[in-house]
């Protein structure tokens, strides 16, 4: 088993991050595609790509952002601010040279074990004041194995997600008792708690609402959050269904990042998470998914979901 907690107090040194740049620096740049970044999302990955290379040198990492980027992207006193963020953060002094060799670290590398990280995912609902969830998955050989997500926006309190060899847990953000978790067993339609994107533009909410109704589960709480908390809170049992299915003729892709860590994490709480088949979700293709949706439950309704997904597939291609 891999020792975690290097990355554990890496999340909780990002989530600091993460909170003093919404209070005192939250500005936002477009990356390009209507897709916004912060500084926070720049150093949050320095971070955690820092701790990555100081305890598994040899591993290849998978990230988000770019050194690129942020020299690019970001203003020089912006850049001098969250350098020394980062500083004040770790206790030490940093350079601008070592921030942006952390933002590139292990990238175009290949390892049998992988990191993949998404600094800050749910970049809007942060930017908002929403959800947001800061996600460490790990792989091996392509397949997740691992994962860690922070979500200091979750109900109740901040807490901290992960798993590895088939278990999963959480415990308060900040520290404290641990404990396993497991998916929900609920079936009926109307206990059920439904998760989908607040952003639109990432599924077609539309034809997710025809597949709960063909499946007889049209009476489900619908609840709209932001980023990998949603697996988070399906793992957890505070919820038991997240659909993604893309507007028809999309071809905005699935970023690994954005699913890695939350796979390991409910499937070890005893959930499903897979294409709209069925199939188990397809890590092979560089940064992106290999898949057509995501079906993410508790395990109970998945079965339900898929035969209401393939019969709502018919229906829109008749021929």
């Amino acid at each position: 088993m891999i020792d975690f907690q290097p990355l554990f107090q890496a999340v909780r040194q990002a989530a600091v991050l993460c909170r003093r740049v919404q209070e005192h620096y939250l500005i936002s740049s477009d990356k390009g595609g209507h897709e916004p970044v912060t500084i926070a999302d720049y150093g949050a990955q320095a971070i955690l790509s820092r701790a990555i290379s100081q305890h598994f040198p040899d591993d290849a990492i998978l990230a988000e952002e770019q050194g690129g980027q942020f020299m690019e992207l970001v203003s020089e006193d912006l850049r001098k601010e969250v350098i020394q963020l980062i500083s004040d953060i770790l206790d030490t002094p940093v350079t601008q040279v070592e921030v942006v060799k952390w933002l590139d670290y292990g990238q175009n590398r290949e390892a049998e074990r992988t990191w993949v990280i998404d600094p800050i995912d749910g970049t809007k609902g942060y930017i908002s004041l929403r959800n947001y969830a800061i996600a460490v998955g790990l792989m091996h050989n392509r397949k997740p194995i691992g994962g860690i997500i922070g979500a200091p926006s979750y109900p109740g309190g901040a807490q901290l997600f992960h798993a590895q060899s088939g278990v999963a847990y959480m415990q308060p953000l900040a520290g404290g008792a641990v404990k396993r978790i497991h998916t929900s067993t609920r079936t009926e339609s109307a206990s059920l708690r439904a998760l989908e994107s607040v952003e639109k533009s990432h599924a077609n909410h539309d034809r997710m609402q025809h597949v709960r109704e063909v499946a007889g589960l049209g009476e489900a709480t619908l609840i709209h959050i932001d980023s990998m908390e949603k697996y988070a809170r399906i793992a957890a049992a505070d919820g038991e269904l997240y659909l993604r299915l893309p507007r028809i003729g999309s071809t905005r892709p699935f970023m690994i990042w954005d699913h890695c860590a939350g796979t390991a994490i409910v499937e070890a709480a005893g959930g499903q998470v897979t294409d709209i088949d069925g199939s188990p979700l397809n890590y092979s293709s560089g940064k992106t998914l290999n898949n057509q949706g995501i079906v993410v439950s508790n395990g109970a309704i998945h079965d339900r979901i898929i035969a209401a997904i393939q019969q709502v597939l018919k229906e829109e291609n008749p021929t």
